[in-house]
């Protein structure tokens, strides 16, 4: 439902959800008023669905851990080695970090569920979990939680 309300020298266009979609300058030029052109979708949800606690935490923690710098360079360095697989000795280097701290960070992505690690012998290798970025970048652009 729209509703038409006047106010001052502009006639307004509001939805049924109180959005204002359109705004109409009735006083002249010598007036100007902005001109909203493109309605609000009404009453349009802003997400898929909502989110459960376990599933708003999971998406909470995979985002915690993207959202440091260093993280998301270990991920690119990760994915930019043969096979998508590499060992905590080949990423202290090109990120300026001790090793405790290298694997401090990569625990933290392990944890988040987008990467794997495999010990062997005293190095750990790590590699991307398959499809958890793609899931993570489709939640994301589909609308969190679909």
């Amino acid at each position: 439902m729209v509703y038409m309300r006047r106010i001052n020298h502009a006639s307004t266009t509001v939805n049924a959800c109180g959005r204002l979609i359109r705004v109409i300058n009735t006083a002249g030029p010598r007036h100007p008023l902005p001109v909203i052109t493109q309605p609000a979708v009404c009453c349009s949800p802003l997400i898929g669905r909502i989110l459960d606690g376990a599933a708003a935490e999971r998406l909470a923690s995979a985002l915690k851990a993207l959202a440091e710098p260093t993280r998301l360079r270990l991920i690119s360095l990760v994915a930019a080695h043969d096979g998508a697989e590499a060992c905590v000795c080949d990423l202290t280097d090109p990120v300026g970090l001790s090793q405790p701290t290298a694997s401090h960070h990569m625990k933290v992505l392990v944890d988040a569920g987008l990467l794997e690690r495999e010990q062997r012998g005293k190095w750990a290798y790590y590699r991307l979990v398959p499809g958890a970025l793609n899931a993570l970048a489709d939640q994301l652009a589909t609308g969190i939680g679909r």
